[in-house]
């Protein structure tokens, strides 16, 4: 809520002296919350104190920060096929392997699977899943478990046989190729 009211304040402070000059006109601001419970807090090793603004590039920053999403079709992992580990572009945990990798024809890079994941056990995979409401309908929310980073979202329409569908914003990954003599550089 505070880096709402901070954003709200530093458009007031941009926008004084055209008001004071022009018509009054009524700004109108969409915040999307993840949640009002405090029992869903990050897991982060980061703290607030963490200058995201300086560690991230701007399209970076809106995706990853503030739950924003890609242009569809504009990624650059969108048609990556080469072989290795996506991380997180904030924490570099590792998130998506790219064996787990598919074309959904959808957009964004999708995956059928955290690294991780055992059968439907993902609890030693780097991401965490959160309701969203946010778009008009009930989805599903992915996040990074280590920062709390907004990744993209998870549907029940993916291929066989996890039927999961991870559409992840290629602006929230780092690319790590697999080493070429190092078996279990897809381990994370």
């Amino acid at each position: 809520m505070s880096r709402f009211l901070s954003r709200i304040s530093r458009l007031i402070s941009q926008k004084a002296t055209a008001r004071s000059a022009s018509i009054h006109k009524k700004v109108h601001v969409f915040n999307r919350s993840v949640s009002s419970s405090s029992a869903l807090r990050s897991l982060t090793r980061y703290d607030e104190t963490t200058d995201w603004q300086k560690k991230l590039t701007p399209e970076q920053y809106v995706v990853t920060r503030e739950k924003g999403t890609e242009v569809p079709f504009s990624g650059i992992y969108l048609n990556h096929s080469e072989v290795g580990m996506y991380h997180c572009v904030c924490c570099e945990s590792p998130l998506f392997s790219s064996e787990a990798k598919y074309d959904s024809g959808t957009g964004w890079p999708s995956f059928k699977e955290a690294h991780g994941t055992w059968e439907l056990d993902e609890s030693h995979a780097s991401i965490i899943r959160r309701p969203d409401n946010s778009m008009g309908s009930a989805g599903t929310e992915v996040l990074c478990k280590h920062c709390d980073s907004h990744l993209g979202h998870v549907f029940e329409d993916g291929p066989d046989p996890t039927g999961q569908r991870f559409c992840i914003n290629s602006v929230a990954l780092n690319f790590k190729p697999r080493e070429p003599n190092d078996p279990n550089a897809n381990d994370g």
